[in-house]
């Protein structure tokens, strides 16, 4: 299987949508939306913000690792 890097991260604050390049060495526990400024952090039981509010999870789990 691929690894896919690229995701739609979407702010739960406002909807405001953008796509991103997810990190391949590492999580991201924090992304601030660009529009309203709000800060995303992982919902409970996901490791990264990708995995909570990216249309894509993490390439951590997409190994089936555990995630960092």
């Amino acid at each position: 299987m691929e690894i896919q890097l690229k995701s739609i991260i979407t702010c739960p604050q406002c909807g405001h949508k953008k796509e991103e390049t997810m990190p391949v060495d590492s999580c991201q526990f924090f992304y601030e939306c660009e529009n309203c400024h709000f800060v995303m952090k992982p919902k409970k039981g996901d490791c990264c913000v990708y995995c909570s509010y990216g249309t894509v999870p993490c390439p951590s789990i997409q190994k089936n690792k555990s995630c960092c």
